[in-house]
């Protein structure tokens, strides 16, 4: 019995993290212009063919990989996708900043799907096998099994998670964003470069959301083109439950939802008497999602926004 409770746990840890790092990308570009970005989730899917790309182009088989070469195909994956994040808001989001809320969220759609064509035309439609960026050795603990890509996968979330930390709380960077969001108008009268802030935002957020598909992929074995369609929605849902806008939320959202959904799943079949399976973990992910809307809207630790002060952070 221990073992298997602590087999879940570290299950949920790691789906928790994975879930963490992309739920920080959409709390970080709504913390800022009050948006939802949709296509936050393709910037999931984009890391994992990045890093995939990269590897077998300048590596080829990954057999023969160190450490060290892996660390820098993860690295140059994030930092590409995060180039491809600031370029796709400088296009589709910024000519829009002053537009009604609704013109933006429209962009960001169609930004989503085409990135999941333009992926499918150029690597496929199917789903592709993606080799594991650490070792598949499994550890027992207490008759539970535990495997060094879960633990690899913990480290490397919380590693990013920490250097976000440091960087929103600790630079001047973190300074500028902290205080656009606050009041852009403000800023700016104060001299900041806001334009500088939401770039910042839509540098590490999709980064973050790519180091979240590269490890997705390397816990599972697979990538597809639309493999951040359900995900993405998970990592939003967390971040809803956990205080939109808020960064501790996304991070404390992602890891109940992700506790709720194997303890649920684990548990469906048992209370139900085999009726419901495994299978349903998604539609238990979205019943939270819905519940949260219902009981409280602003999320765990998220503050109640007026329109009125919505309006007010969009002008210019």
């Amino acid at each position: 019995m221990l073992g298997i409770l602590i087999q879940q746990t570290v299950n949920a840890l790691t789906i928790g993290a994975i879930y963490a790092l992309i739920a920080l990308g959409y709390t970080m570009v709504y913390g800022v212009l009050r948006m939802i970005n949709f296509a936050h989730g393709e910037m999931f899917m984009l890391g994992a063919y990045a890093a995939f790309l990269t590897l077998t182009f300048f590596v080829g088989d990954i057999g023969g990989a160190g450490a060290l070469v892996l660390s820098l195909v993860f690295a140059v994956a994030l930092i590409a996708v995060g180039l491809a994040g600031v370029g796709i808001e400088r296009l589709a989001y910024k000519p829009l900043r002053t537009s009604n809320r609704l013109a933006p969220m429209l962009s960001s759609l169609g930004v989503s799907l085409s990135l999941v064509t333009g992926v499918q035309i150029m690597a496929g439609p199917q789903p592709v096998g993606f080799p594991s960026f650490f070792p598949a050795t499994r550890i027992d603990v207490f008759g539970g099994t535990v495997t060094l890509v879960q633990i690899g996968i913990l480290i490397a979330a919380f590693v990013l998670m920490a250097a976000l930390y440091l960087l929103v709380n600790r630079s001047r960077a973190g300074i500028i964003v902290r205080a656009v969001s606050e009041n852009r108008p403000t800023a700016q009268l104060l001299g900041i470069n806001a334009n500088l802030a939401i770039s910042l935002v839509f540098f590490f957020g999709p980064l973050l959301g790519a180091a979240g598909g590269i490890l997705y992929a390397s816990y599972y074995g697979i990538m597809s083109p639309t493999m951040g369609a359900v995900v993405g929605l998970k990592a939003f849902t967390a971040a809803i439950l956990g205080g939109i806008g808020s960064i501790p939320g996304a991070v404390l959202g992602s890891f109940i939802l992700a506790f709720v959904e194997v303890g649920g799943t684990a548990l469906l079949p048992i209370l139900s008497g085999g009726i419901l399976g495994t299978e349903y973990r998604d539609v238990l992910a979205f019943a939270i999602l819905i519940l949260v809307l219902l009981v409280r809207p602003a999320g765990i630790l998220g503050e109640p926004v007026s329109e009125e002060s919505i309006v007010y952070k969009r002008e210019f």
